[in-house]
């Protein structure tokens, strides 16, 4: 359930008619862009930041069964589209063209048939569709107006397994078809109570499903279902504590699961339990780190996985028969995701990304110990090798607890002390990790502003002790990190306190408007992307699929004392003490944070006579996908940046 930070790229108001602008001095937002209170974005500024806005990503997703060849997701228009690669350095060739972002894709076993994910509008409301290889003919496999997730094929890729809304419009249900006549097939196994059931691997004979029950970032639990019968058999061993269970994945002969958890530790284990027995091995110990991933070739011979240490991630595999390590030559410092052995078990493949090159799709041969990138995606024509590479810092808290963050400095080139943009991360259960900072470049290499992303209590990745710490009623707590490293930023030679601004996206755009309202003096502006603005509300009107999952984590408003304590701490609440220039950015099809929860901040800013823009994409939703979106939303930061935080 981690999940990785990003900088989000992100009616009860009346929005003001946009002044007329000349297309000869500056940027014209597109049709779906909704602008209040934006100035004229010149097209001097578009035209220095150029460069910064034509990075590419590619992302591994899987090998072929049937030819030596990879299935990425990556750009070429607006949005992220499958591609096909058949060597190492090849050619991308397109194989969708939506103008919606492809989520996610895998082939159907034993044939190159692909089935891939896809919404529409930033909605959330995830289709499911069959590609087939010889015809390139698409077919819609799951009803257009459900959330479908997943896609977990039978061992012989007769049948596909997934999560559905279909049956409430709320309950993650888990759903059986054959991809080949989904019509006909189709049919409900087992029914769940939330969007909290998901399907990780089928047994060898095709009889038994292996199921998480996501309940929270620290609790989660794993099942056998009995798929003829529509019967869950608790697989995890009962536990008094919060004990979470990761995905796993069965041995050829169906005797044993590997998988992760964090019984008996601090840290998410890599682990073998036997399915007759429940007997649990250990196979990472000693580890002060999360196992991020895993996987398992395909005869069971070899396990690959990846440890998040400190933010980074280093690579590592075995042999499972003899328990040792198979060598791995040294992987960038970064971030890796996706890990995939491909049919052989010779090659390992995985998505790599590092400060200094974006998301490539890359591969070891581990016969020869060689890493290929198979995909060298554009960096603008800028030498990315030249970025900076985040170093760890660390500071105290009210508490004494000791807070981590990631912190880039611009080139030496620029004197005396520099500003400071603290980028919050989304979650809460996520972590900023060592990764491509893309157009944010810009901000260190062209404004000499340094960055900084700061972990603090809730974030994943220290132990799940660490990630508790701000549940509930401690919820401030977290805001209180925030007051310590302004203090820490003050005892910097080379940090200006004077100019410190703060953003983050999703929970870190809470954190945000929170930090703003302890801290206004200390900041001078804030940018906040999809963020909650009151809890209740947010609680209310998030989407009902998770609900639930989310009353878990931040409190249950239907609670007397829990609602009043939500009231009283939520920003909305103490807009007023905001006198600094807010930025508030939002998808209109958000499904996790309601556009409401923007709107109402913005209005109530407003009416206390603070100084906000406000930009509303009518085509998106919890953050921004499309390239046109983002170019504009990045173009109107550095404008924002630059009137607020610099001068």
């Amino acid at each position: 359930m981690n999940t990785r930070s990003s900088v989000l790229l992100l009616s009860t108001i009346l929005l003001l008619p946009l002044p007329a602008r000349s297309a000869d001095d500056a940027v014209v937002p597109n049709e779906a862009l909704v602008l209040d209170g934006l100035p004229a974005v010149p097209k001097a500024l578009a035209e220095r930041a150029s460069a910064y806005m034509e990075f590419r990503t590619a992302s591994f997703q899987a090998w072929n069964p049937l030819r030596p060849e990879m299935l990425v997701t990556t750009r070429f228009g607006d949005v992220p589209q499958l591609h096909r690669v058949k060597a190492p350095g090849a050619a991308r060739t397109q194989l969708t063209f939506y103008p919606e972002r492809i989520l996610g894709a895998r082939y159907r076993p034993k044939t190159a048939d692909i089935v891939f994910s896809k919404d529409v509008g930033g909605g959330e409301w995830f289709q499911l569709y069959l590609r087939d290889d010889k015809t390139g003919k698409v077919t819609l496999l799951t009803d257009g107006k459900s959330r479908n997730q997943g896609g977990a094929f039978s061992k012989d890729g007769t049948w596909m397994a997934y999560t559905s809304t279909k049956r409430t419009g709320k309950n993650g249900d888990i759903w059986v078809m054959n991809p080949s006549d989904p019509a006909k097939t189709d049919r409900l196994v087992v029914e769940g109570s939330g969007e909290n059931l998901f399907v990780t691997d089928w047994s060898p004979d095709g009889k038994t499903l292996l199921v998480v029950e996501g309940i929270s970032v620290n609790e989660s639990r794993q099942w056998l279902v009995d798929v003829a019968a529509g019967v869950k058999t608790r697989f995890s061993p009962e536990s008094k504590e919060q004990v979470s269970w990761g995905a796993g994945r069965f041995s050829p002969d169906g005797k044993t699961v590997y998988t992760t958890t964090d019984a008996d530790s601090e840290f998410s284990r890599l682990v073998a339990v036997d399915v007759a027995t429940r007997k649990i091995e250990v196979l990472t110990p000693g580890l002060s780190w999360d196992v991020q991933g895993f996987d398992l070739s395909e005869d069971g011979t070899k396990l690959a996985w990846a440890v998040n240490e400190a933010g980074a991630e280093t690579l590592h595999a075995m042999d499972v028969k003899t328990r040792k390590a198979i060598a791995l030559p040294k992987i960038p410092y970064g971030t890796i995701g996706g890990l995939r052995w491909d049919t052989a078990g010779r090659s390992l493949g995985f998505t790599l990304t590092s400060a200094k090159s974006p998301a490539d799709a890359c591969a070891i041969d581990t016969q020869t110990g060689v890493l290929n990138r198979w995909t060298e995606s554009e960096t603008g024509g800028l030498d990315a090798s030249a970025f900076a590479e985040p170093e760890i810092v660390s500071w105290k808290s009210f508490d004494g607890k000791t807070i981590t963050g990631l912190l880039y400095r611009p080139p030496a080139s620029f004197a005396g002390p520099r500003p400071v943009i603290v980028n919050i991360h989304g979650g809460p259960e996520g972590q900023s990790q060592a990764g491509f900072l893309g157009r944010n470049n810009f901000f260190l290499n062209e404004l000499g502003v340094a960055i900084l992303y700061p972990n603090v209590r809730g974030s994943t990745g220290y132990g799940k002790t660490f990630v508790k710490l701000d549940n509930g009623v401690l919820r401030e707590d977290s805001v209180k990190d925030v007051g310590a490293l302004l203090d820490w930023i003050g005892a910097q030679p080379g940090l200006d306190k004077g100019r410190v601004m703060v953003t983050g996206g999703s929970y870190g755009g809470y954190m945000t408007l929170a930090s703003m309202t302890h801290y206004n003096d200390r900041f001078r502006c804030a940018l906040d992307v999809v963020g909650i603005s009151n809890w209740v509300t947010f609680l209310e009107h998030t989407e009902a699929y998770r609900r639930d999952l989310r009353r878990v984590e931040y409190g249950d408003e239907r609670d007397p004392k829990m609602r009043e304590f939500l009231e009283k701490i939520s920003p909305l609440a103490s807009a007023g003490k905001i006198t600094k220039p807010m930025f508030i950015v939002q998808g209109r099809n958000d499904p996790r944070v309601p556009y409401t929860e923007a709107e109402q901040m913005v209005g109530a800013i407003k009416k206390n006579g603070g100084p906000v823009w406000y930009l509303l994409a009518k085509d998106e939703g919890h953050g921004f996908s499309k390239k046109k979106n983002q170019d504009f939303l990045f173009l109107a930061t550095l404008k924002f940046v630059d009137d607020n935080l610099l001068k």
